[in-house]
């Protein structure tokens, strides 16, 4: 499944259903660069079972304000439009991994 970029107008859509793994990031953002090659290989790795969502928090102000984001990247897990879990920051792959399957 690829990596989706949502917006004010899409987010609802994007992370309704199933497990979504929401990235809050900027392109300004040193540690959010550093955190998209581990997303990409997250999306190859996990497939179908986990939609990974991207939203610009320079693009999309109300849904980051919406959920409180101070930080980024900030990354939420959704499950059936709930957020479920947070973390924030560069995380390792495997931290994500293991964030991930405790809502699959």
């Amino acid at each position: 499944m690829a990596i989706v970029n949502a917006t004010d107008q899409t987010f609802v859509t994007e992370t309704s259903t199933g497990v979504t793994l929401v990235d809050f990031w900027a392109p300004w953002c040193g540690p959010c660069r550093m955190i998209a090659p581990v997303l990409e290989e997250l999306d190859q790795e996990m497939g179908d079972k986990v939609k990974i969502v991207k939203v610009n928090v320079d693009e999309t102000p109300d849904t980051a304000g919406k959920f409180g984001v101070m930080s980024i990247p900030t990354l939420l897990v959704f499950k059936n439009g709930e957020v479920v879990d947070k973390t924030i920051g560069f995380q390792p792959k495997e931290a994500l991994v293991s964030l991930l399957n405790k809502h699959l």
